[in-house]
């Protein structure tokens, strides 16, 4: 057999010669029915963990919601006064200090779903200018039924007034410029009943502001005018 002269020799070594071996797989045991029994145990366990878990916590949902509920429907709310009418009748006369009288009408609601509220004496004073000038009782003792309104009358005459010739010429120059505004202010004990329950008692201050015209009768823009209200 002639040779090619184009073509290199190749040479085979020994080593490329000879096949090379295979790796071997390393030997894995087939499952048992043990195993799949475990397998099958620990995935119902953990189902049933999961399952109680849940149940648990929408209890513990249902429960906090419920209880939320109860606490929004049975936390007494505060009593709301409005002034409707406030009268200074002697006001026009020059004079007016000597039969100087205050009139006025407030309302009192009880806007609570079955909560009633028990209110001790009740006691009203007038301010001018951050100084009181005058103070009387009001009511006795009385119980409000929840959802109703109470109506509060009261009249300062010269007994409870302390209103001289310098407070009235005070009025007068505030009654030239239009308007005299006063502070009428209401304080309770009240307790709060609750079914069976009754609550501490709670000191309430009312403090309306309101202004009369030329007249002495309460202006539009004050009328019925919400109250603020607090505890101390």
């Amino acid at each position: 057999m002639t040779s090619n002269p184009d073509r290199l020799p190749i040479r085979y070594t020994q080593q490329e010669s000879q096949p090379q071996p295979q790796p071997q797989q390393a030997f894995k045991p087939h499952p048992t029915a043990r195993y799949y029994a475990r397998r099958v145990r620990d995935s119902f366990t953990t189902r049933v963990t999961k399952t109680l878990c849940a149940i648990f916590l929408s209890l513990l949902l249902v429960v906090g919601i419920v209880f939320f509920i109860l606490w929004l429907s049975l936390r007494p709310h505060r009593p709301r006064f409005h002034i409707v009418d406030f009268t200074v009748p002697g006001l026009a006369q020059p004079s007016g200090f000597e039969k100087v009288q205050i009139t006025f009408n407030v309302t009192a609601r009880n806007s609570n779903e079955h909560i009633g509220i028990y209110y001790d004496s009740m006691v009203g004073s007038v301010f001018y200018k951050d100084q009181q000038i005058g103070s009387t009782p009001l009511k006795d003792p009385f119980y409000q039924e929840s959802k109703t309104t109470t109506i509060v009358y009261g009249t300062f005459g010269a007994a409870t007034l302390t209103v001289n010739s310098n407070r009235w010429n005070d009025f007068m120059n505030a009654r030239q410029q239009g308007t005299v505004v006063f502070r009428l202010e209401i304080t309770s004990v009240i307790r709060f009943k609750v079914s069976t329950w009754d609550s501490k008692h709670h000191k309430v201050h009312v403090s309306c502001d309101v202004a009369v015209g030329p007249d002495g009768l309460i202006l539009p823009a004050w009328k019925n005018r919400r109250c603020p209200v607090y505890f101390s």
